[in-house]
């Protein structure tokens, strides 16, 4: 693979960028021009070098885009641009000039006086950077008094209330008073945006604005963020993994690879003409409504770096699928309804129907997606099948056996036939444990052979998963996000069960990483005659792992068929409006 760098890359070729003069700003003169960028964080090894010279422009009014996998260095660009790095971290090299001034060698007043009122902006998670125990309102009011827009009490507190308005939030004034948990994860993007555009800047930086929210109210956001920005002539960097959605949004895209460009230019020339090997790479990786079902291909991924998805037989699925509506369900369940009991104010509470009288089968070696927005109650019905959650009313078969009024040693008894992974690879591992210790514990609990047999047993799954043995000494942080999905796979797998809930397994990984777990988890279906139950929110994966759909919305499944009746012949105006909503669904990718 060449590592060439991409230099001085003029990204407003070939491009009409909508101008206005809301900024006062020549549409001809870059508004921010990033060359030989070199940055290095400092470890017990030594200085890694994270970016190793990188180079772009940046026009008034225009939206570029930066993909590629996790550590390219694409999020380390975006703080670099405002110096705003980690403490072990450097400038080592270049410069970053906006309206003519070297960012990257300014004093800290002259960038405190950019940040925020020149350039905005808006990080990946709004979980973690909104404080929880302060009001949104005391939030925005601070950015406000900050990025020195109003002085006295009553117009900070106006123009707070003004921010949240524009950012998209109904009812801002009482908003004003509530918390971060109060609010969905959409609503928290939008206070996170209102802060970023509240000065007005020049140039909004948003780091994975939305890899966290749901299709639609990802559509909902981005189209929100989208009219803001042009409606003000601020130029948008959009930090992704997403090539759908950089390929949607983005007038420019840049692909970064090990710290360097390799290649960039009009967004839809290289998603339908890549030239660099990794950038084709990433859009084979990538998911789309135009993918088939994926097969297990048996071959080795030790260290993942050339796995991808391979297309199975278009006769070959349709077979599959017809064998599976004939065969006998391993999962059965029957009129489920799941109430909540909600507590209102003076004490009084309210019924929520989570889950509202589902029916669904799973035949025996099939995968079963069941999506839709978050709210659905697809995670709850999940729940339900684990017996993690007591069903309010009606049955669950696993095998013919009823577990829906069984009791706790029975439901224990089963769960060496049923196992999760969940959404979050950091968060599901004890970083306190080894990785042996993480994946031996189902068959400690479950007193499952001596300690030599589980040892052994062990390695047998770390060889499942394609993880060397030599990583069952180690512990999670010292794994990178795709490796610790693999762990969590291996740890389902300890009991030879015979099926697997997976909760929104692949949400948190990057395209490439996202490919090589479900090339494996297509593996290991092949090779176990697993069964799976799927839960996800993003459809273009549900495209290449499922065998039969069902979409949830309000609790209620509102459609269900094989994966080519749902993607061709959606019957459903919900089920339409999350096919439309995929990033990159109208788009023509290029045949790589």
């Amino acid at each position: 693979m060449s590592d060439s760098p991409v230099t001085a890359v003029d990204l407003n070729q070939d491009t009409d960028v909508l101008v206005h003069d809301s900024h006062n700003v020549d549409p001809n003169k870059p508004l921010v021009e990033i060359r030989d960028l070199a940055i290095g964080f400092t470890t017990q090894g030594g200085v890694v070098e994270a970016l190793k010279g990188v180079s772009f422009d940046i026009f008034p009014g225009e939206t570029v885009a930066i993909v590629g996998e996790s550590g390219s260095g694409k999020s380390t660009t975006a703080h670099g641009i405002i110096n705003l790095l980690p403490e072990n971290g450097k400038i080592t090299g270049g410069s970053v000039k906006f309206e003519g001034k070297d960012l990257a060698h300014a004093k800290k007043s002259e960038l405190y006086k950019v940040r925020g009122r020149d350039i905005g902006f808006v990080p990946q998670d709004p979980m973690s950077n909104l404080n929880p125990v302060w009001s949104v309102g005391f939030q925005v009011r601070e950015a406000v008094k900050a990025n020195g827009l109003a002085t006295n009490k009553k117009d900070v507190n106006a123009r707070a209330i003004e921010v949240l308005k524009e950012a998209g939030l109904a009812d801002a004034e009482r908003r004003m008073a509530q918390y971060p948990h109060q609010f969905s994860g959409g609503m928290r993007q939008r206070v996170l945006i209102g802060i970023g555009l509240a000065a007005n800047p020049k140039l909004l930086i948003a780091d994975e604005p939305t890899s966290a929210l749901d299709v639609t109210v990802q559509r909902v956001i981005l189209d929100h963020l989208e009219a803001l920005t042009r409606e003000r002539n601020t130029a948008l960097l959009l930090i992704t993994h997403d090539l759908g959605l950089a390929a949607e949004r983005a007038t420019k895209l840049i692909v970064m690879y090990q710290g360097k460009i390799v290649e960039a230019g009009p967004s839809l020339k290289i998603l339908q003409d890549p030239q660099h090997p990794y950038t084709k790479r990433l859009i084979a990786s990538a998911p789309s409504l135009a993918s088939q079902r994926i097969s297990g291909t048996h071959v080795d991924h030790v260290g993942g770096e050339e796995a991808g998805i391979d297309v199975a037989d278009l006769a070959a699925k349709h077979e599959r699928a017809k064998a599976n509506q004939a065969a006998t369900p391993v999962v059965e369940v029957k009129d489920l309804t799941k109430i909540y009991s909600i507590r209102k104010g003076n004490f009084k509470s309210e019924p929520l129907r989570a889950v509202d009288n589902i029916s669904f089968k799973i035949p025996k070696g099939s995968t079963l997606a069941l999506v839709g927005e978050s709210g659905s109650g697809k995670t709850t019905a999940a729940k339900m099948v684990l017996g993690l959650e007591k069903p309010t009313s009606g049955d669950i078969f696993l095998d013919g056996t009823n577990l829906a009024g069984a009791s706790r040693s029975e439901l224990f008894k089963v769960r060496r036939k049923m196992q999760p992974v969940f959404q979050d690879p950091y968060g599901s591992l004890d970083p306190q444990r080894s990785i042996g210790a993480i994946i031996g514990e189902p068959l400690k609990v479950h007193k499952v052979g001596d300690n030599a047999s589980r040892d052994a047993r062990i390695k047998e799954l770390l060889d499942q998963v394609s993880l060397p043995t030599a990583v069952a000494k180690r512990y999670p942080n010292e794994l990178s996000g795709g490796q610790r999905q693999r762990v969590a796979i291996a740890r389902a797998l300890a009991l030879k069960p015979e099926i697997v809930v997976l909760d929104e397994a692949v949400s948190a990984l990057d395209v490439l990483v996202q490919a090589q777990i479900l090339q494996l988890l297509a593996d290991l279906q092949s090779d176990l005659d697993l069964t799976y139950l799927f839960i996800t929110h993003d459809l273009a994966v549900v495209r290449v792992v499922a065998d039969e759909i069902a979409v949830m919305e309000q609790g209620k499944i509102v459609e269900s068929g094989t994966a080519d009746e749902i993607f061709s012949n959606a019957q459903t105006e919900y089920t339409q409006k999350l096919l439309e909503a995929i990033p990159g669904a109208g788009i023509e990718w290029g045949d790589v």
